[in-house]
C-alpha cells in the first residue's frame, strides 16, 4: 500500500500548487430551490432563474395593487368630486353632469391601459418559461446530487468563516463488482465502500475540523452523490454552475480498467473557474489480489500446523475454503516464477472475499482525509489567514504505514505545498510575511523533523529586519539586531518567536527573546516618548504635507500634499501602499474615524470648498459633502464614526448617514483651525485665527466657554484622554494648558522659537509632543509642564504630528516635503 501512497504524494503536490492561482470570480445569487417531485423541481429551478411557475396569480395580485396604488393616487380628486357633487347638487347645474361624466370617463381610460400593461406582462412570462422550461428540466436530469442548491446554501447561516463544503463521489461499487463476478470466493458480496468512507472521513474531519469551529470549519456532505448514475467531469460543472459562490472540495474516485483514478475538483469563494484533477491511478486490482496472496500464505501457517493434528488434505481443504485455492495458485505462480516464466502476462483466478477490500479501502479512506484536510488547510490560510493543522495530524493519518520514511515523504509534500502558499500570499500581503512566517513555524514545531520549522523561523526574522531596513544576519545575531528597532507593538510576535524557539530546544536563542521582552516589560505600562529614534524618512512627497492621522489600529497613516493626493504608508516600514486622488484642489485637512473605517479630507479650489468621505480599508470615496463656501482647514469625526465637524469660517456639524449639515456654529470672526471632540462626543472644541478657542455642546449649538489667552492665531485644540484638560498652541509660540471643564488656564509652556502648529496627547495623557516652525519636534510632561526632549530631523516647518496608539511611534509632517516616523526604542 505504502508504495501507491508515495504515487499519491507524486502526484498531488503540483496539483496543489498551483491552487493559488483560480480565486478570482462572482459570487451567485442564492438559490430558493426545494426537494419535490420533477414538475415541482422544474417550477423551483425557474424560480432560481429569475421565473416563477405562479406568475399568473402573482400578475393578479399585482393588478389589484396596481387598482388600490390608483385609488390612493386619486384621492385627492375623489375629495374634489365630493365637493363638486355637493355644489351641484345645490346649483343643480347641467355643468355638474358634464364633468362628472369627464371623470368617470377618464377614470376608466386608466383602468383599462392598468389592465391592458398586465395582460401584456402576464403573456411575456408565460412566453418565457414556455422557453426555459426544457432547459430546466435538462439541468435537472444531470443534476448528480441528492441534494438541490437551496438545501446546500442554506446550511451555513451562521457568522465566522465560511466552511469548506466536502462532498464525496464515491466509486460506482456496480463496476467494482462486475470486474470479480468471476472470482468472489465464498461469503458475502462485494461490501459497500462508500458508508465506510463516509464514516472514516467524517470521524476525521469531526475531529480536527468540525462545522462548528471558528478557526478552520469544514462541512461535510456525507452521501449527497449518486455515484450509480453521475460521474466525470460534466457532473462537477454541473454542481459548480450552481454553486460557484461557494468554496467546494469534491473528492471523486472512479473505476477505469484496471485502475482506481483518485480525483479532486475544487473551488474557492467565488472563483470564475474550478480545478479538477486526477491525484493518483491507483490500481486497484493488483492491490485486491495482494491481499488474497497474504491470507493464502498464513493459511500455509495454519494449514501445516492441522496436518500436523492428523487432519485429512481432503478436510483441511474444505476448512480451507477459499484460502486453500489461492495457496495452490500461489504455489504454482511462485514454481512458474522459478522457471522462469515471466508470470505477469499469465492471469491466476485467485479468489477474493470481503477482507480483501479492506486495505483498498483503508488506502482510498487515508487519501481522503489526507487531501481534505490539506485542501482546509489551504483554503483557510488564503482566506481567513488561519494555519495549517495537518503536519501535526500527519502521523495519525498514516499511523497504521510500517515505513516511517514514507510518512516524512508525506510531511515534505504538505510542508512544501503550505511555503508555496504562503509565499503566494507575501505577494499580496508583504508586510504580513514575518508574523505569517513565524506562524506557520509554530505548527511545524509539531513534527518529528524540525528543520522546516527552522528554516521558516530564520525566513521571518530575516522579513522582519528587511522591511525596517536593518542588517540582516542569522540566528542569534538576527535577535541582537532586532535590539534597535522593537517595539511594544511587537510583543506577540516576540512570544510566539520564543514559543518556536522553545520547541526547538535552542535555549541561547529563548533568552535573547526574553531579554527583548524583558525590556518591555521595564516600561512598567508608561509611555516613554523621551527615547524617541527616527526610525523611517519618506521622502518624494509631491508636495508639502498639510497633515497626518493613525489610524487606530496603528498599521497606516495618511499625509495630505499639495497636489490634490493624500497618500496611506505603512506604519512599521515607511512604504507607500495606496493614494486618494478624486481631489479637485489642493488638500487642506484630513481625519480618521476612531473605529478606523472612515477617512474625511478636504480640500481648496477656486470656486468653493468640498469634503470627501472615504472608506479608509478599500479606499473607494462613499460621498462628497457640499456647503462650505470658504477653505475649510479642520476636520473633526465624532467616536461613533457618525456625525463630521468641519471649521472654514463657520463650523458645520455632518449626519455622514445622510450626509447632510444637521447644525451650524456661529461665533469665530476668522479661519477655524483646528477641531477637537472629547471622547464621549459631549464637547466640541475650536481654535481660530481670531486668537479665541471656543468650547462648545455640538448636539444643543450652546457655547460653554470662550478661551482668551492667546496673543495670536490659534492653530491647533486636543483634549486630552480623561477629557479634563485641554492644550492649544499657536502662532504666539506658547503652547497653553487648559482645564476643559471650567476654562481656566493652568499652565503656559514656553520653547519653540516659532510658531507651534501642531500638538499631540499620547495615551497614557502624560506626555504631550508639539511641533513648530523652529524645525524640532518637542516631548513634554503634561502634568508638570517640563520640556524632557527635542527631536530635530526636519530641515523646514514642522506642520502636523501624530501619535499612535501603541503609544510608541510618532509621525510628523513638513515643508521639507517628508514624513518622518520616530519609534521607542527598548
Amino acid at each position: 500500500m505504502e508504495q501507491w501512497i508515495k504515487l499519491l504524494i507524486e502526484y498531488a503536490v503540483p496539483i496543489f500548487n498551483t491552487l493559488m492561482y483560480m480565486r478570482n470570480g462572482q459570487p451567485l445569487s442564492t438559490i430558493h430551490i426545494e426537494l419535490d417531485e420533477k414538475h415541482r423541481q422544474a417550477q423551483l429551478m425557474l424560480e432560481y432563474l429569475g421565473n416563477d411557475s405562479h406568475t399568473e396569480d402573482k400578475n393578479g395580485q399585482i393588478f389589484q395593487k396596481n387598482l388600490a396604488k390608483l385609488g390612493l393616487e386619486y384621492s385627492g380628486e375623489i375629495q374634489e368630486f365630493i365637493q363638486s357633487v355637493s355644489w351641484a347638487i345645490q346649483q343643480n347645474s347641467r355643468e355638474y353632469q358634464q364633468w362628472r361624466f369627464a371623470q368617470e370617463k377618464a377614470f376608466q381610460q386608466q383602468l383599462a391601459t392598468y389592465n391592458r400593461e398586465t395582460q401584456i406582462q402576464l403573456a411575456n412570462e408565460r412566453r418565457e418559461i414556455a422557453l426555459r422550461l426544457p432547459e430546466v428540466e435538462k439541468i435537472l436530469d444531470s443534476w448528480p446530487l441528492r441534494l438541490l442548491p437551496s438545501q446546500i446554501l442554506k446550511s451555513h447561516t451562521g457568522s465566522g468563516p465560511i466552511p469548506l463544503r466536502i462532498i464525496v463521489a464515491p466509486p460506482n461499487l456496480e463496476r467494482l463488482t462486475a470486474t470479480f463476478e468471476d472470482q468472489l470466493g465464498q461469503g458475502p458480496v462485494i461490501p459497500d465502500i462508500e458508508p465506510n468512507l463516509a464514516q472514516g472521513l467524517r470521524e476525521f474531519l469531526s475531529e480536527y475540523y468540525p462545522l462548528h469551529s471558528q478557526i478552520r470549519p469544514t462541512e461535510f456532505l456525507g452521501g449527497a452523490w449518486d455515484s450509480r448514475r453521475f460521474q466525470g467531469e460534466s457532473s462537477i460543472k454541473a454542481v459548480f454552475g450552481m454553486l460557484k459562490s461557494e468554496p467546494t472540495l469534491i473528492l471523486e474516485s472512479d473505476i477505469e480498467g484496471d485502475s482506481l483514478n483518485f480525483r479532486m475538483a475544487y473551488w474557492g469563494l467565488s472563483q470564475d473557474n474550478y480545478c479538477y484533477e486526477t491525484i493518483v491511478k491507483l490500481p486497484y486490482r493488483h492491490l485486491i489480489y495482494e491481499s488474497a496472496k497474504t491470507r493464502a500464505l498464513k493459511w500455509k501457517a495454519t494449514h501445516d500446523k492441522l496436518l500436523a493434528m492428523g487432519k485429512t488434505f481432503a478436510e483441511i481443504e474444505q476448512l480451507g475454503g477459499n484460502n486453500a485455492i489461492n495457496l495452490k495458485i500461489l504455489e504454482e505462480e511462485e514454481q512458474l516464477k522459478q522457471a522462469g516464466i515471466d508470470v505477469s502476462e499469465l492471469s491466476f483466478a485467485y479468489q477474493i472475499n470481503r477482507k480483501d477490500f479492506e486495505a483498498l479501502s483503508q488506502l482510498l479512506t487515508s487519501c481522503h482525509c489526507l487531501v481534505a484536510g490539506w485542501m482546509a488547510d489551504v483554503h483557510h490560510l488564503v482566506y481567513h489567514d488561519v494555519f495549517p493543522r495537518l503536519p501535526e495530524l500527519l502521523p495519525h493519518v498514516f499511523q497504521q504505514a510500517a515505513n516511517q520514511q514514507l510518512v516524512k515523504q508525506v510531511m515534505q509534500s504538505a510542508v512544501s505545498s503550505y511555503q508555496d502558499v504562503l509565499k503566494t500570499l507575501a505577494n499580496e500581503r508583504p508586510y504580513w510575511v514575518p508574523e505569517m512566517a513565524m506562524k506557520l513555524a509554530k505548527s511545524l514545531t509539531q513534527l518529528p523533523d524540525k528543520s522546516w520549522a527552522k528554516e521558516q523561523v530564520e525566513y521571518s526574522l530575516t522579513s522582519w529586519l528587511e522591511q525596517r531596513q536593518l542588517p540582516q544576519p542569522a540566528g542569534v545575531k538576527a535577535l541582537e539586531a532586532m535590539k534597535s528597532a522593537v517595539a511594544k507593538e511587537d510583543r506577540e510576535y516576540l512570544e510566539q518567536l520564543k514559543e518556536c524557539l522553545q520547541a526547538l530546544g535552542d535555549d541561547l536563542a529563548v533568552a535573547q527573546v526574553e531579554s527583548l521582552l524583558s525590556g518591555m516589560a521595564s516600561l512598567g505600562g508608561k509611555f516613554n516618548l523621551e527615547k524617541l529614534v527616527l526610525s523611517h524618512s519618506v521622502s518624494g512627497v509631491s508636495g508639502r504635507p498639510t497633515g497626518v492621522a493613525i489610524s487606530p489600529d496603528g498599521q497606516v497613516f495618511s499625509g495630505g500634499v499639495e497636489k490634490n493626493v493624500i497618500g496611506l504608508w505603512h506604519l512599521k516600514t515607511g512604504q507607500q501602499t495606496y493614494q486618494f486622488t478624486s481631489h479637485a484642489g489642493q488638500v487642506l485637512a484630513l481625519s480618521i474615524s476612531p473605529d478606523g473605517k472612515i477617512l474625511a479630507s478636504s480640500d481648496k479650489t477656486e470656486q468653493r470648498s468640498h469634503i470627501y468621505i472615504w472608506d479608509l480599508h478599500s479606499g473607494k470615496l462613499l460621498r462628497t459633502l457640499f456647503g462650505h463656501k470658504k477653505s475649510i482647514h479642520a476636520l473633526a469625526l465624532s467616536p461613533d464614526g457618525q456625525t463630521l465637524a468641519s471649521g472654514s469660517h463657520k463650523i458645520k456639524i455632518w449626519n455622514l448617514q445622510t450626509g447632510e449639515p444637521v447644525r451650524t456654529l456661529f461665533g469665530h470672526k476668522e479661519w477655524v483651525y483646528s477641531i477637537a471632540i472629547s471622547s464621549d462626543g459631549e464637547t466640541l472644541v475650536s481654535a481660530s485665527a481670531d486668537k479665541t478657542i471656543k468650547i462648545w455642546h455640538p448636539k444643543t449649538e450652546q457655547l460653554r466657554h470662550t478661551l482668551r489667552g492667546h496673543s495670536a492665531s490659534v492653530y491647533s485644540v486636543v483634549i486630552a484622554p480623561d477629557g479634563e484638560t485641554l492644550v492649544s498652541a499657536g502662532a504666539d509660540k506658547t503652547i497653553k494648558v487648559w482645564n476643559l471643564q471650567t476654562g481656566k488656564l493652568l499652565r503656559t509652556l514656553s520653547g519653540h522659537s516659532g510658531a507651534v502648529y501642531s500638538v499631540a496627547i499620547a495615551p497614557d495623557g502624560e506626555t504631550l509632543v508639539s511641533a513648530g516652525a523652529d524645525k524640532t519636534i518637542k516631548i513634554w510632561n503634561l502634568q508638570t509642564g517640563q520640556e524632557c526632549h527635542t527631536l530635530s530631523g526636519h530641515s523646514g516647518a514642522v506642520y502636523s504630528v501624530a501619535i499612535a496608539p501603541d503609544g510608541e511611534t510618532l509621525v510628523s509632517a513638513g515643508a521639507d516635503k517628508t514624513i518622518k516616523i520616530w519609534r521607542t526604542i527598548v
